[in-house]
């Protein structure tokens, strides 16, 4: 009985990680933004308003990660001004 309830616990440890890796993304990053002091998760949703921004702004895209500590805060101050409702972004 002893080493059933061993192995079913073993097992259930086992499928945490299966069970929890769905719900974290690994296109997920956290940004900080310096002139208002607070983070921002970098999904879906943050790339299309991004890509309305490279379009607004007569820019090529360019990957953010890549992108010029100036440009991001402009791109942070666009973003606080631009909801995703403003920007007809859907959240499903």
């Amino acid at each position: 009985m002893k080493r059933i309830l061993s192995a079913a616990l073993l097992g259930a440890t086992l499928m945490i990680p299966v069970t929890i890796t769905p719900t974290l993304r690994a296109d997920d990053h956290k940004y900080h933004d310096k002139d208002r002091n607070d983070d921002h998760v970098w999904n879906n949703h943050e790339d299309r308003a991004y890509r309305v921004w490279v379009k607004e702004n007569h820019r090529h895209y360019t990957n953010f990660n890549k992108l010029r500590d100036e440009d991001r805060q402009a791109y942070w101050r666009w973003r606080h001004s631009h909801s995703d409702e403003d920007l007809h972004i859907r959240i499903r």
